[in-house]
């Protein structure tokens, strides 16, 4: 006497299960995705920043959560170590730099920018 099973009914659980833990699995990659959105939207939002006073003059310093991230004593991109003359001008830097930070963009500066927002030097 010859026996036969039924495959038919194996493919078929094998299938179910294999669909099943492939939903599974992409309903962890969105569910992973989604949790990482929101927490890189949400990672600019607690930037602050605050003028410094220095001996020879003002600076800046950016904080992410009470955290300082950037501290600006003197100019950059010039050649000399000097400070900003007045607490406007390390905020003008400053809050172009927040700004870039915020829009995800390199925080570096150039001459040009020191120019455009007429920094004393």
């Amino acid at each position: 006497m010859m026996m036969t099973t039924n495959t038919t009914n194996k493919f078929f659980w094998t299938a179910i299960q294999k669909n099943l833990s492939f939903l599974i699995t992409r309903n962890n990659v969105f569910l992973l995705l989604g949790l990482f959105l929101f927490i890189s939207c949400n990672k600019n939002e607690n930037l602050n920043i605050k003028s410094l006073k220095t001996p020879t003059g003002w600076g800046y310093f950016i904080t992410n959560n009470k955290k300082i991230i950037i501290k600006q004593t003197v100019i950059p991109v010039i050649s000399e170590n000097k400070s900003f003359k007045t607490e406007e001008d390390a905020l003008k830097l400053g809050n172009l730099v927040l700004q870039k930070l915020k829009d995800d963009l390199s925080p570096t500066v150039t001459k040009k920018d020191l120019f455009l927002l007429a920094v004393k030097i």
